[in-house]
């Protein structure tokens, strides 16, 4: 009937209208009998771990069955992910063996990362997990600290995440698992990634645009990743649509990608089949890297890609309660939910466990049998849960000095020029260790200097092939965010400049990256790595050829959202301080940074000397334009962000003939984290430093690049907080121009000037008697202003002069009407 659910075991796949020529592109080798030692050493591992790993979810005590199971046996909460664990386990044992053989380096990425059980399973056997972790040293105790304390308070997670040994990838939001692995082999030669990619996680989007990665992976200064789809036919309930794909169809699919697809799916002898594979995979890779790195390099190389075929939950329940369980979507979580209560369940569980023998798995001491070590890399550091590219692979770069291309204080400069220059230095300095990943986007932001000594990195296209770039643009988002992490979680350093309004697209990955440094923080054996560092540019103020759908600054408050130890925003007011800034940002560690500036050319405000100064500082009293160096103000007006610091400073040059009476403070902050309340943030100003600033009784006003909300989250529990006022983007925007975005959402100069009359009115006598008529006449060269935009369709002449920045005092034009 109509939406119901089919409950019956995994069905083969219906066939296809795909030709059968298609399939002949697929890979099929001969299988040929792997060694009996080593056969024999693959299923003892597998046996081991799956009964660990099923152990893990249900088991409190007893965890060797040397009695019989009962209800105190079984934990309170029953916590996993059991249907994904058989597969994982399956090539984890046969990528330990390929390692042992061809002593390589390699990282397991583990797209369905909610299978921990089976990873911490197979760390523990090989002794990584007490490596890192003592109380699970691989012994009794050990093993029964690990499966008690697996998904309980103060015990590993459900999840794959940064206390997992070996992990370079959070295990929870899907999708990322594949760029990530590209991102980690550049500039790694040496280095294979095998990346699972599950059925249901090959779903998403950032999954789908990731299969072309290989396309920017150069195979003569990078490694490879061996993809492997792990198609198991069910998500939490429901179909996947690799699943429901047959072999004619993933041929098509991955050969139209550009891959050489192999299946593995002979579940007679799956180690033979598997082990022939990877060695097949293995060999083309090495293929591809020695044709490369000989000066003749395939174009187009078509790199493996293995699609394995096993049923979910393969190995446990066939069935509980007249349902089916393995090869179905009801094996995806715990099988026997009510083993602790139900004792048709409890007993199905022993039997379950009993099935792997776990009594000539583990000796009398609780070590593994020595066939299962066999099979274990060695030395030590080869083992995949103790690669130091995994938990210790800092290098570290040099950073150019910015000052050497510092502009003169007075003049305009675009900062994205200058940072681009300085880009081009740092890659000279650093031609193995930096990157920038970017959407299509350089040229627009003016970061073109990047390509004086380095070029665009892209296989596919004959201009980039092989000529060793530092860039690589793609116009996913996902991916270059996935590269950015894989690339800096194993060492190196990374840029993303973005147009400020497409940031948001890759939010929650961020997010999630940011927990798994803060996890790794936390550990006592991971070691500090180079920030993620993005540039926000194209921002909402000068969208001159764009509309309101470029207009979008909430990139800031998700970054404001992260723990104090990661979270850093800058808004750097010129190409000085943007140069500083930079330079900061690409030497820092275990920071998530997040740079905003403008692209097109404005005042530089402050000389190279100046502007160091003013960033250590993270925000300063400008003296140049307050009123007696800013000493005793009525009111202080305060710029964050390139334009809007702008509309601050003219806002000041124009009271200053305007309103002569009335007495100025100018503060810019470049640093938005001093604003946090004391203690709240290790950049926090305290607060007799944060009322040097702003004072402790006068108005203030703020000038703010994003979301008002954010500023006021920050500010809050300032005290007298009542005096505060605080404008900033107000979702108001079209293609227009740069003068009129400011005037709608309230940030202009003159919406800047009302408020400083407004707050100076409450204790300067001679600015309030005036207040009524000078507030009128604001009010008029708004409307005025906004008239001739619309009529002209470009800004008033003499918007954006100043006169103020070198200390000649006013003169700056204003528009009359």
């Amino acid at each position: 009937m109509p939406g119901e659910v089919i409950d019956r075991p995994n069905p083969e796949p219906k066939p296809s209208h795909v030709p059968d020529q298609v399939l002949s592109l697929s890979v099929d080798v001969k299988k040929q009998t792997l060694p009996e030692d080593a056969n024999a050493a693959l299923k003892e591992f597998r046996r081991a771990a799956c009964y660990i790993a099923a152990a893990m979810i249900f088991l409190r005590d007893n965890v060797l069955l040397e009695r019989d199971l009962t209800f105190d046996d079984v934990k309170p909460r029953l916590l996993g992910h059991w249907g994904t664990c058989p597969g994982l386990i399956l090539v984890y044992s046969h990528l330990n063996y390929l390692i042992q053989k061809h002593n390589m380096d390699m990282i397991y990425v583990v797209g369905p990362g909610h299978g921990a059980p089976a990873i911490l399973a197979s760390l523990w056997l090989e002794g990584s997990m007490g490596k890192f972790y003592p109380e699970f040293s691989r012994n009794k105790q050990g093993l029964h600290n690990l499966i008690t304390k697996f998904s309980v308070t103060g015990g590993p997670p459900s999840h794959i995440n940064a206390e997992t040994p070996g992990a370079i990838h959070e295990g929870g939001e899907l999708g990322y698992a594949l760029g990530v692995s590209f991102g980690a082999v550049m500039d790694k030669p040496d280095l294979v990634v095998a990346c699972i990619v599950g059925d249901g996680e090959a779903e998403t989007g950032p999954t789908a645009t990731a299969w072309h990665g290989y396309k920017y992976i150069d195979p003569a200064e990078s490694g490879a990743v061996l993809p492997i789809i792990h198609v198991n036919g069910f998500k939490i309930s429901e179909r996947t649509i690799y699943g429901c794909m047959d072999d004619k169809e993933l041929t098509a699919l991955f050969t139209g990608y550009g891959y050489q697809p192999r299946f593995v799916k002979d579940l007679e002898d799956i180690d033979a089949d598997l082990g022939n594979s990877l060695e097949w995979a293995l060999s083309e890779i090495r293929r591809i890297q020695q044709a490369a790195r000989s000066g003749k390099p395939i174009m187009k190389p078509q790199w493996p890609v293995l699609i394995l075929r096993t049923p979910k939950g393969w190995s446990g329940p066939k069935k509980v309660d007249g349902k089916f369980i393995e090869g179905s979507f009801h094996s995806h979580q715990v099988p026997l939910m009510k083993a602790k209560t139900d004792p048709g369940q409890l007993r199905d569980l022993q039997t379950w466990l009993q099935s792997y023998g776990p009594h000539d798995l583990f000796q009398e001491d609780g070590t593994p049998v020595k066939h299962i070590l066999d099979i274990i890399p060695s030395p030590e550091e080869k083992k995949m849960g103790q690669l130091k590219d995994t938990y210790d692979p800092y290098v570290g770069i040099t950073v150019p000095n910015w000052m050497q291309l510092g502009v003169e204080k007075g003049t305009e400069e675009s900062s994205m020029k200058q940072c681009g220059k300085l880009m081009d230095k740092a890659f000279q300095a650093n031609p193995h260790s930096l990157r920038i990943f970017s959407p299509d986007e350089l040229e627009s932001n003016k970061l073109s200097a990047v390509f004086e000594h380095t070029n665009r990195n892209f296989q596919w296209d004959q201009f980039s092939n092989a000529r060793g770039g530092r860039v690589i643009e793609i116009l996913s988002e996902h991916c270059c965010q996935g590269f950015m992490q894989g690339y800096t979680l194993t060492g190196r350093t990374a840029l993303f400049p973005s147009y400020e309004s497409f940031l948001g697209i890759i939010h929650t990955m961020m997010v999630q990256y940011a927990k798994f440094g803060k996890m790794a923080n936390e550990t006592t054996w991971r070691k500090p790595i180079g920030s993620l560092n993005y540039i926000e540019t194209s921002t909402w103020t000068r969208q001159e050829h764009n509309g309101f759908s470029h207009q979008n600054p909430s990139f800031i408050g998700a970054v404001l959202n992260l723990k104090p130890t990661a979270a850093r925003v800058y808004l750097p007011p010129d190409a000085n301080c943007f140069l500083s800034t930079l330079a900061h940002c690409l030497r820092s560690k275990n920071y998530v940074n997040l740079m905003v500036g403008s692209k097109q050319p404005s005042a530089v405000f402050l000389s190279p000397k100046e502007a160091e100064a003013h960033c250590r500082a993270g925000a300063s009293i400008w003296e140049f334009t307050s009123t007696d160096k800013g000493l005793n103000p009525d009111v202080v007006l305060v710029g964050i962000g390139a334009e809007l610091t702008f509309e601050v400073v003219k806002a000041a040059e124009l009271l200053r003939e305007m309103v002569p009476e009335l007495r100025v403070r100018v503060v810019n902050v470049t640093d938005l984290m001093v604003l946090g309340t004391e203690g709240t943030h290790p950049h926090a100003l305290t607060d007799d430093d944060f009322d040097s600033l702003f004072t402790s009784d006068r108005a203030v006003h703020f000038n703010y690049h994003g979301y008002a909300t954010e500023l006021k989250g920050l500010l809050f529990a300032r005290s007298s907080v009542h005096r505060i006022t605080v404008e900033g983007y107000r979702e108001e925007g079209s293609t227009t121009t740069p003068f009129d975005m400011v005037l709608a959402n309230h940030v202009s100069r003159y919406h800047v000037m009302e408020y400083a009359l407004r707050g100076a009115a409450k204790i300067n006598e001679r600015v309030r008697v005036r207040l009524v008529p000078l507030l009128a006449e604001l009010k008029h060269r708004i409307r005025k202003t906004s008239d001739y935009i619309l009529k002209e369709g470009k800004d008033p002449e003499g918007t954006y002069e100043l006169g103020m920045i070198n200390g000649s005092g006013g003169g700056g034009v204003m528009y009359e009407g």
